[in-house]
């Protein structure tokens, strides 16, 4: 019998709020947080607009010093953990210097994040710093700091976390993937509580630029951002980048009755594949994608028609959204044309990695509150888009199991499952 692994806190990072409670309202609200890049001149580019997670100050999550030393990405991953670890009861008093570690036996605590493309603000500075000044002006900590593991790494240094820190490096799916790997570390007992979820900030020149020359990015909304992602609507033109992160503490259940803490879901199921198709497209067929669903429920022990809910991929691409389509109706047969489905990038853009942790915190706050987040910006549904993908406005209804899936450049797809937890 499978041990059960549970979720006992959550944080959250993004452009529509940095905090679980933030994100949710928005969620609900339908609330686009898309607007005009800051963080750069985007003077000479054609994407003008991203999800930028505004006025965040890493000094409410962490030392000043020490934040110096982080690139964004792991910034926003320490953050987002700080206030899971907060929920699910994992820190101790402050010491004399102001520090928290976590209360119980270090070891027992592992770290799986995923991450898809590292410290891009650091590649940047130090390649420019190289070819204008000549390698002695390169910044002194830009391996540390680029490198995709830097957010598990600090993360463990920050909390006192002994177990196994591992990051997964599987492009847009690897937050997805790394609550997959984290739930098996956890069942075969390798770990009784893990620190796990996706982080991302790519809305530098260097990530901008590249996703431009893929003609992957929408160009044609600059001017009205909130309405630039329109996963699943026939006039979408790309997608638009977003960036944060998403924590959970996932547990054995045991460990959580053992400590007495509440328990929010229940991380019940993982399935992945890969499309073996092509580097950057999804396999049109949406056979890749399917198995990867297909094996998540079979892995929760339900049946297709128990998913009430599920968080799509939905990119807002041409080729993503009819694919992904495909894909459902394959996973789920006649199912697909019951459920409900959504794009919360519709919302908070594109995260990258940092998508699958909050697209998985989508899914718990959407089991726990009872409600179906939106496609906002869906006025005019692609034909081959025929499914309910609950446009622009919430909808309410009880639901006890949705999934959350995650298809990345590589041909990578994750999916995982999250039930009504029942002690």
């Amino acid at each position: 019998m499978k041990k059960k692994v549970v979720v006992t806190g959550m944080g959250a990072i993004s452009c529509i709020g940095k905090s679980v409670a933030e994100f949710g309202a928005s969620l609900k609200e339908g609330k686009s947080g898309i607007g005009p890049i800051t963080l750069f001149d985007t003077t000479d580019f054609d994407v003008k607009i991203a999800g930028e997670v505004k006025d965040f100050d890493p000094s409410k999550w962490m030392d000043k010093k020490e934040a110096r030393k982080m690139c964004r990405f792991t910034q926003f991953a320490v953050a987002a953990a700080a206030q899971a670890l907060e929920e699910a009861k994992l820190l101790g008093a402050p010491d004399a210097e102001g520090k928290r570690t976590v209360n119980c036996d270090p070891q027992i605590i592992g770290i799986v994040m995923g991450n898809g493309i590292g410290g891009f603000e650091v590649v940047g500075d130090s390649h420019k710093k190289l070819f204008t000044d000549g390698p002695k002006r390169m910044l002194p900590l830009t391996v540390p700091m680029m490198i995709p593991n830097e957010a598990a790494g600090n993360i463990s240094m920050m909390y006192g976390v002994k177990g196994p820190a591992y990051t997964q490096v599987t492009a847009c799916a690897a937050g997805t993937d790394a609550l997959g790997q984290a739930l098996d570390l956890i069942r075969s007992g390798r770990c009784d509580i893990i620190i796990s979820g996706g982080t991302e900030a790519t809305i530098v020149p260097f990530a901008i630029g590249g996703f431009q020359m893929l003609k992957a990015l929408s160009t044609k909304r600059c001017n009205e951002p909130t309405k630039a992602s329109r996963p699943f609507d026939a006039d979408r033109d790309g997608f638009v980048m977003g960036e944060g992160s998403g924590i959970l503490i996932l547990e054995s259940e045991e460990s959580a009755k053992k400590r007495g803490v509440k328990i929010i879901a229940e991380l019940a199921g993982y399935g992945a594949s890969a499309d073996a198709y092509h580097i950057t497209s999804p396999d049109p067929t949406g056979m890749g994608g399917s198995t990867a669903v297909k094996k998540a429920i079979a892995d929760a022990d339900l049946k297709p028609e128990d998913i009430q809910y599920y968080n799509a991929h939905g990119t807002s691409t041409e080729i993503n959204d009819p694919t992904e389509t495909k894909m459902l109706k394959i996973a789920f047969g006649d199912h697909a044309y019951k459920m409900k489905i959504s794009s919360t990038k519709s919302m908070h853009g594109h995260c990258v990695a940092g998508g699958g942790g909050l697209e998985a915190i989508a899914c718990i706050l959407a089991i726990n509150e009872g409600f179906y987040p939106p496609t906002i910006n869906l006025d005019n549904p692609d034909p081959e888009c025929d499914l309910d993908y609950v446009p622009n406005k919430v909808q309410y209804g009880e639901i006890n199991a949705a999934a959350s899936g995650s298809l990345g450049f590589g041909g990578h797809n994750g999916v995982v499952v999250f039930k009504k937890y029942k002690g």
